[in-house]
Protein backbone atom coordinates (compact mmCIF):
# COMPACT_ATOMS: atom_id res chain seq x y z
CA UNK A 1 0.00 0.00 0.00
CA UNK A 2 1.22 3.06 -0.63
CA UNK A 3 0.45 6.30 1.26
CA UNK A 4 -1.96 9.15 -0.42
CA UNK A 5 -0.01 12.03 -1.54
CA UNK A 6 0.35 14.36 1.26
CA UNK A 7 -1.97 17.74 0.58
CA UNK A 8 0.10 21.02 -1.54
CA UNK A 9 1.61 23.05 1.49
CA UNK A 10 -0.14 25.81 2.33
CA UNK A 11 1.03 29.71 1.78
CA UNK A 12 2.45 30.17 5.30
CA UNK A 13 4.33 33.70 6.20
CA UNK A 14 7.56 33.39 8.05
CA UNK A 15 8.32 34.59 11.05
CA UNK A 16 10.42 37.29 9.68
CA UNK A 17 7.81 37.50 6.65
CA UNK A 18 5.07 38.36 9.96
CA UNK A 19 6.97 40.96 11.62
CA UNK A 20 8.55 42.93 8.62
CA UNK A 21 5.14 43.15 6.94
CA UNK A 22 6.41 41.58 3.67
CA UNK A 23 5.45 40.00 0.53
CA UNK A 24 4.78 35.65 1.18
CA UNK A 25 3.46 33.99 -1.89
CA UNK A 26 1.97 37.57 -3.43
CA UNK A 27 -0.10 38.34 0.33
CA UNK A 28 0.24 41.39 1.91
CA UNK A 29 0.75 40.73 5.37
CA UNK A 30 1.11 43.84 8.21
CA UNK A 31 3.06 43.51 11.66
CA UNK A 32 0.69 42.38 14.48
CA UNK A 33 -0.29 44.62 17.35
CA UNK A 34 1.28 43.97 20.08
CA UNK A 35 -0.56 40.98 21.62
CA UNK A 36 -1.98 39.92 18.61
CA UNK A 37 -0.91 37.11 16.16
CA UNK A 38 -2.18 37.82 13.07
CA UNK A 39 -4.10 41.28 11.14
CA UNK A 40 -6.07 41.15 8.27
CA UNK A 41 -6.27 44.99 8.22
CA UNK A 42 -4.94 46.86 5.35
CA UNK A 43 -2.48 50.13 5.61
CA UNK A 44 -4.67 53.60 5.97
CA UNK A 45 -4.11 55.67 2.44
CA UNK A 46 -1.96 58.64 3.18
CA UNK A 47 -4.29 62.13 3.28
CA UNK A 48 -4.71 63.95 -0.05
CA UNK A 49 -3.84 67.56 -0.31
CA UNK A 50 -6.53 69.37 -2.35
CA UNK A 51 -5.37 72.83 -4.73
CA UNK A 52 -8.04 75.25 -5.22
CA UNK A 53 -7.58 76.33 -8.14
CA UNK A 54 -5.23 72.98 -9.38
CA UNK A 55 -7.00 72.56 -13.26
CA UNK A 56 -6.67 76.59 -13.83
CA UNK A 57 -2.77 76.57 -12.67
CA UNK A 58 -2.23 73.20 -15.01
CA UNK A 59 -3.74 74.92 -17.98
CA UNK A 60 -1.94 78.05 -17.61
CA UNK A 61 0.99 76.89 -17.05
CA UNK A 62 1.17 74.84 -20.51
CA UNK A 63 0.55 78.24 -22.24
CA UNK A 64 4.36 79.38 -22.21
CA UNK A 65 7.51 78.30 -20.20
CA UNK A 66 8.14 81.72 -19.31
CA UNK A 67 4.12 81.94 -18.06
CA UNK A 68 4.68 78.28 -16.40
CA UNK A 69 8.38 79.39 -14.26
CA UNK A 70 5.90 82.38 -12.93
CA UNK A 71 2.99 79.80 -11.37
CA UNK A 72 5.24 77.76 -10.05
CA UNK A 73 6.66 80.82 -8.24
CA UNK A 74 3.77 82.03 -6.95
CA UNK A 75 2.36 78.37 -6.34
CA UNK A 76 5.49 77.75 -4.29
CA UNK A 77 4.85 80.36 -2.10
CA UNK A 78 1.50 78.44 0.15
CA UNK A 79 0.35 76.87 3.31
CA UNK A 80 -1.92 74.34 4.01
CA UNK A 81 -5.16 74.04 6.01
CA UNK A 82 -6.21 70.84 6.74
CA UNK A 83 -6.57 68.95 3.68
CA UNK A 84 -6.86 72.32 1.53
CA UNK A 85 -3.58 73.62 0.01
CA UNK A 86 -3.60 77.41 -0.42
CA UNK A 87 -1.34 79.14 -2.46
CA UNK A 88 -0.42 82.84 -3.65
CA UNK A 89 -1.56 82.04 -7.42
CA UNK A 90 -4.10 80.47 -5.81
CA UNK A 91 -5.63 83.54 -3.89
CA UNK A 92 -4.43 85.92 -7.01
CA UNK A 93 -6.84 83.91 -9.70
CA UNK A 94 -9.39 83.45 -7.08
CA UNK A 95 -9.06 87.77 -6.73
CA UNK A 96 -8.83 88.40 -10.53
CA UNK A 97 -11.77 85.68 -11.39
CA UNK A 98 -13.90 87.45 -9.15
CA UNK A 99 -13.01 91.10 -10.43
CA UNK A 100 -12.81 89.92 -14.28
CA UNK A 101 -16.77 88.22 -13.56
CA UNK A 102 -18.07 92.07 -11.84
CA UNK A 103 -16.78 93.91 -14.44
CA UNK A 104 -17.85 91.76 -17.43
CA UNK A 105 -21.58 91.28 -15.55
CA UNK A 106 -21.33 95.48 -15.10
CA UNK A 107 -20.56 96.32 -18.59
CA UNK A 108 -23.40 93.57 -19.96
CA UNK A 109 -25.87 95.40 -17.51
CA UNK A 110 -25.14 99.16 -19.08
CA UNK A 111 -24.64 97.95 -22.66
CA UNK A 112 -28.03 95.79 -22.19
CA UNK A 113 -29.47 99.45 -20.82
CA UNK A 114 -28.48 101.08 -23.62
CA UNK A 115 -30.22 98.99 -26.23
CA UNK A 116 -33.48 99.43 -24.26
CA UNK A 117 -33.50 102.66 -24.21
CA UNK A 118 -32.90 102.99 -28.07
CA UNK A 119 -36.01 100.43 -28.61
CA UNK A 120 -38.60 103.21 -29.65
CA UNK A 121 -41.71 100.47 -29.01
CA UNK A 122 -40.98 99.88 -25.43
CA UNK A 123 -42.81 102.93 -22.90
CA UNK A 124 -40.95 104.22 -19.90
CA UNK A 125 -42.64 101.27 -17.77
CA UNK A 126 -41.87 98.02 -20.09
CA UNK A 127 -38.65 99.45 -20.73
CA UNK A 128 -37.74 99.72 -16.59
CA UNK A 129 -39.64 96.22 -16.26
CA UNK A 130 -36.88 94.59 -19.38
CA UNK A 131 -33.92 96.73 -17.24
CA UNK A 132 -34.96 95.07 -14.39
CA UNK A 133 -35.47 91.41 -15.78
CA UNK A 134 -32.30 91.84 -17.32
CA UNK A 135 -29.77 92.58 -14.69
CA UNK A 136 -31.32 89.56 -12.48
CA UNK A 137 -30.53 87.54 -15.62
CA UNK A 138 -26.84 89.37 -16.30
CA UNK A 139 -25.84 88.60 -12.87
CA UNK A 140 -27.17 85.02 -12.12
CA UNK A 141 -25.20 84.12 -15.01
CA UNK A 142 -22.06 85.93 -14.11
CA UNK A 143 -22.72 83.86 -10.71
CA UNK A 144 -22.35 80.35 -12.19
CA UNK A 145 -20.09 81.43 -14.84
CA UNK A 146 -17.81 82.29 -11.84
CA UNK A 147 -18.51 79.52 -9.50
CA UNK A 148 -17.43 77.34 -13.17
CA UNK A 149 -14.00 78.87 -13.35
CA UNK A 150 -13.38 78.70 -9.78
CA UNK A 151 -13.89 75.15 -10.05
CA UNK A 152 -16.60 75.14 -7.01
CA UNK A 153 -18.66 72.28 -6.72
CA UNK A 154 -21.74 73.47 -6.15
CA UNK A 155 -22.89 69.40 -4.88
CA UNK A 156 -20.98 71.13 -1.79
CA UNK A 157 -23.38 73.83 -1.62
CA UNK A 158 -26.07 71.21 -0.69
CA UNK A 159 -26.10 70.85 2.57
CA UNK A 160 -26.68 74.89 3.03
CA UNK A 161 -30.08 74.56 0.64
CA UNK A 162 -32.10 74.20 3.55
CA UNK A 163 -30.57 76.84 5.71
CA UNK A 164 -30.90 78.95 2.90
CA UNK A 165 -34.29 78.40 1.98
CA UNK A 166 -35.29 78.60 6.14
CA UNK A 167 -33.39 82.42 5.63
CA UNK A 168 -35.60 83.21 2.65
CA UNK A 169 -38.75 82.06 4.30
CA UNK A 170 -38.24 84.06 7.48
CA UNK A 171 -34.84 86.90 7.08
CA UNK A 172 -35.35 87.48 3.53
CA UNK A 173 -39.39 87.31 3.11
CA UNK A 174 -40.19 91.23 3.20
CA UNK A 175 -37.18 91.59 0.52
CA UNK A 176 -38.78 89.16 -1.92
CA UNK A 177 -42.09 89.75 -1.13
CA UNK A 178 -40.80 93.53 -2.31
CA UNK A 179 -39.23 92.49 -5.29
CA UNK A 180 -42.10 90.61 -6.56
CA UNK A 181 -44.44 93.58 -5.75
CA UNK A 182 -42.50 96.23 -7.87
CA UNK A 183 -42.33 93.81 -10.95
CA UNK A 184 -46.44 93.54 -10.59
CA UNK A 185 -46.54 97.27 -10.46
CA UNK A 186 -44.59 97.74 -13.57
CA UNK A 187 -46.56 94.92 -15.32
CA UNK A 188 -49.82 96.51 -14.78
CA UNK A 189 -49.08 99.94 -14.95
CA UNK A 190 -50.47 101.20 -11.69
CA UNK A 191 -47.50 103.34 -10.60
CA UNK A 192 -45.05 104.08 -12.70
CA UNK A 193 -42.28 106.77 -12.68
CA UNK A 194 -43.66 109.84 -13.05
CA UNK A 195 -46.74 109.54 -11.70
CA UNK A 196 -48.28 112.15 -8.74
CA UNK A 197 -49.55 110.32 -5.31
CA UNK A 198 -50.54 110.87 -1.96
CA UNK A 199 -48.14 110.80 0.78
CA UNK A 200 -48.87 110.96 4.35
CA UNK A 201 -46.18 111.83 6.70
CA UNK A 202 -45.55 110.82 10.15
CA UNK A 203 -48.25 113.18 11.81
CA UNK A 204 -50.61 112.25 9.22
CA UNK A 205 -50.35 115.24 7.23
CA UNK A 206 -50.95 114.92 3.36
CA UNK A 207 -48.23 115.90 0.71
CA UNK A 208 -48.40 115.17 -2.92
CA UNK A 209 -44.81 113.96 -4.78
CA UNK A 210 -43.94 112.71 -7.61
CA UNK A 211 -42.32 109.08 -7.78
CA UNK A 212 -38.68 109.41 -8.99
CA UNK A 213 -37.76 105.93 -9.76
CA UNK A 214 -39.04 102.18 -8.48
CA UNK A 215 -36.29 100.41 -6.65
CA UNK A 216 -35.73 96.52 -5.99
CA UNK A 217 -37.15 97.27 -2.36
CA UNK A 218 -38.98 100.82 -2.64
CA UNK A 219 -40.32 103.19 -4.60
CA UNK A 220 -38.40 107.33 -4.32
CA UNK A 221 -41.58 109.65 -4.19
CA UNK A 222 -39.75 113.81 -3.78
CA UNK A 223 -42.38 116.02 -2.48
CA UNK A 224 -42.74 119.68 -3.41
CA UNK A 225 -40.67 120.67 -0.16
CA UNK A 226 -37.77 118.47 -1.74
CA UNK A 227 -38.09 115.17 0.91
CA UNK A 228 -37.63 112.15 -0.81
CA UNK A 229 -39.95 109.53 0.89
CA UNK A 230 -39.30 105.86 0.33
CA UNK A 231 -42.05 103.67 0.41
CA UNK A 232 -41.99 99.71 0.57
CA UNK A 233 -43.10 97.76 -2.44
CA UNK A 234 -45.36 96.01 -0.68
CA UNK A 235 -46.98 99.16 1.03
CA UNK A 236 -48.31 100.32 -2.49
CA UNK A 237 -49.55 96.48 -3.19
CA UNK A 238 -51.76 96.27 0.01
CA UNK A 239 -52.97 99.97 0.98
CA UNK A 240 -54.89 102.22 -0.64
CA UNK A 241 -52.92 105.18 -3.34
CA UNK A 242 -54.18 108.10 -4.60
CA UNK A 243 -52.49 107.96 -8.04
CA UNK A 244 -53.55 111.63 -9.76
CA UNK A 245 -51.92 110.87 -12.74
CA UNK A 246 -53.39 107.16 -13.33
CA UNK A 247 -54.96 107.25 -16.41
CA UNK A 248 -54.78 111.03 -16.76
CA UNK A 249 -52.78 114.35 -15.85
CA UNK A 250 -55.65 116.09 -15.94
CA UNK A 251 -56.57 117.04 -11.98
CA UNK A 252 -59.81 118.95 -10.67
CA UNK A 253 -58.95 121.21 -8.11
CA UNK A 254 -61.78 122.49 -5.54
CA UNK A 255 -61.77 126.40 -4.02
CA UNK A 256 -64.56 127.35 -1.65
CA UNK A 257 -65.72 130.79 -0.94
CA UNK A 258 -68.19 132.22 1.19
CA UNK A 259 -70.18 135.65 0.47
CA UNK A 260 -72.54 138.05 2.05
CA UNK A 261 -75.81 137.50 1.96
CA UNK A 262 -75.97 141.02 0.65
CA UNK A 263 -73.92 140.25 -2.38
CA UNK A 264 -74.89 140.36 -6.25
CA UNK A 265 -74.85 136.26 -6.63
CA UNK A 266 -74.56 136.82 -10.31
CA UNK A 267 -71.78 138.86 -9.69
CA UNK A 268 -70.21 137.25 -7.79
CA UNK A 269 -70.09 134.18 -10.16
CA UNK A 270 -68.76 136.51 -13.30
CA UNK A 271 -66.40 137.11 -10.89
CA UNK A 272 -65.06 133.57 -9.69
CA UNK A 273 -64.91 132.87 -13.40
CA UNK A 274 -62.69 135.54 -13.98
CA UNK A 275 -60.49 134.48 -11.10
CA UNK A 276 -59.95 131.30 -12.70
CA UNK A 277 -59.57 133.07 -16.38
CA UNK A 278 -56.71 135.16 -14.69
CA UNK A 279 -54.60 132.16 -13.39
CA UNK A 280 -51.99 130.95 -15.38
CA UNK A 281 -51.91 126.94 -14.63
CA UNK A 282 -55.90 127.10 -14.61
CA UNK A 283 -57.14 124.80 -17.79
CA UNK A 284 -59.33 126.53 -20.81
CA UNK A 285 -60.56 123.02 -21.30
CA UNK A 286 -62.31 121.68 -19.52
CA UNK A 287 -63.99 124.61 -18.50
CA UNK A 288 -63.87 126.08 -14.92
CA UNK A 289 -67.23 125.73 -13.17
CA UNK A 290 -69.11 127.65 -10.24
CA UNK A 291 -71.66 126.34 -8.21
CA UNK A 292 -73.81 127.74 -5.21
CA UNK A 293 -73.30 124.68 -2.45
CA UNK A 294 -75.38 125.70 0.28
CA UNK A 295 -77.08 128.45 2.09
CA UNK A 296 -74.90 128.81 5.40
CA UNK A 297 -75.46 130.37 9.00
CA UNK A 298 -73.49 133.40 7.61
CA UNK A 299 -72.73 133.21 4.09
CA UNK A 300 -73.71 131.85 0.80
CA UNK A 301 -71.22 129.33 0.18
CA UNK A 302 -69.62 128.76 -3.36
CA UNK A 303 -67.21 126.32 -4.85
CA UNK A 304 -65.01 127.29 -7.81
CA UNK A 305 -64.07 124.22 -9.62
CA UNK A 306 -60.93 124.37 -12.01
CA UNK A 307 -58.64 122.36 -13.96
CA UNK A 308 -55.03 121.99 -14.14
CA UNK A 309 -52.31 119.64 -15.79
CA UNK A 310 -49.33 119.47 -13.81
CA UNK A 311 -49.84 118.33 -10.30
CA UNK A 312 -46.41 117.63 -9.71
CA UNK A 313 -46.05 121.58 -9.34
CA UNK A 314 -48.24 121.73 -6.49
CA UNK A 315 -51.67 122.10 -5.17
CA UNK A 316 -51.43 124.32 -2.38
CA UNK A 317 -49.91 127.02 -4.45
CA UNK A 318 -52.63 127.21 -7.15
CA UNK A 319 -55.40 127.15 -4.66
CA UNK A 320 -53.18 130.55 -2.99
CA UNK A 321 -53.01 132.21 -6.75
CA UNK A 322 -56.74 131.43 -7.28
CA UNK A 323 -57.67 133.17 -3.68
CA UNK A 324 -55.52 136.09 -4.01
CA UNK A 325 -57.36 136.99 -7.32
CA UNK A 326 -60.42 136.48 -5.56
CA UNK A 327 -59.55 138.88 -2.99
CA UNK A 328 -58.49 141.42 -5.55
CA UNK A 329 -61.83 141.16 -7.62
CA UNK A 330 -64.03 141.05 -4.52
CA UNK A 331 -62.48 144.38 -3.16
CA UNK A 332 -62.82 146.13 -6.33
CA UNK A 333 -66.06 145.15 -6.43
CA UNK A 334 -67.29 145.90 -2.88
CA UNK A 335 -68.49 142.28 -2.25
CA UNK A 336 -68.52 141.47 1.28
CA UNK A 337 -66.67 137.93 2.64
CA UNK A 338 -68.47 137.72 5.64
CA UNK A 339 -67.64 136.03 9.52
CA UNK A 340 -69.75 134.35 11.39
CA UNK A 341 -72.40 136.32 13.68
CA UNK A 342 -74.80 134.98 16.44
CA UNK A 343 -77.88 136.41 17.79
CA UNK A 344 -78.38 136.02 21.49
CA UNK A 345 -81.93 135.67 22.43
CA UNK A 346 -82.55 135.67 26.32
CA UNK A 347 -86.31 134.41 27.20
CA UNK A 348 -88.12 135.78 30.28
CA UNK A 349 -88.77 134.09 33.67
CA UNK A 350 -89.74 135.04 37.28
CA UNK A 351 -86.22 134.77 38.48
CA UNK A 352 -84.72 136.90 35.84
CA UNK A 353 -87.68 139.86 35.83
CA UNK A 354 -86.44 139.69 39.95
CA UNK A 355 -82.91 139.98 38.55
CA UNK A 356 -83.86 143.07 36.64
CA UNK A 357 -85.70 144.58 39.27
CA UNK A 358 -82.81 144.58 41.58
CA UNK A 359 -80.19 145.99 39.27
CA UNK A 360 -82.80 148.71 38.42
CA UNK A 361 -83.51 149.30 42.04
CA UNK A 362 -79.74 148.90 43.42
CA UNK A 363 -78.48 151.55 40.58
CA UNK A 364 -82.08 154.01 41.14
CA UNK A 365 -81.07 153.98 44.80
CA UNK A 366 -77.29 154.68 44.43
CA UNK A 367 -78.06 157.95 42.19
CA UNK A 368 -80.76 159.21 44.93
CA UNK A 369 -77.76 158.90 47.59
CA UNK A 370 -75.35 160.40 45.76
CA UNK A 371 -78.19 163.24 44.34
CA UNK A 372 -78.32 163.81 48.74
CA UNK A 373 -75.11 164.54 49.35
CA UNK A 374 -74.33 166.97 47.18
CA UNK A 375 -71.40 168.30 45.34
CA UNK A 376 -68.08 167.11 46.38
CA UNK A 377 -64.83 169.48 46.73
CA UNK A 378 -61.81 168.46 45.89
CA UNK A 379 -58.31 169.60 46.82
Amino acid sequence: MTAPAPPPAAATESPDAASTGELVDGAATLPPRPGQVWSLAEEAPEETIIGVATGAKEGIAKQSETVGAVVEGLDSWAFVIGSVRISAFDVLFVVATILLVLGAAWFATRLTRKGLRGVSRLDGTQELLAEKIATIVIWTAAFFIGVDLLGIDLTALAFFGGAFGLAIGFGLQKTFGNLISGIILLLDKSIKPGDVISVHDSSGAESFGQIRKIGIRAISVVTRDRTEYLIPNETLMINQVVNWSYSSRDVRVKAPVGVSYNSDIELVTKLLYQAAEDTERVLKTPRPRVNIMEFGDSSVNFELRFWIQDPEEGMANIRSDIYRQIWHLFQEHGVEIPFPQRDLNVRSSDQFDRLIAALEGGGAGGESERDEAGPTSSA
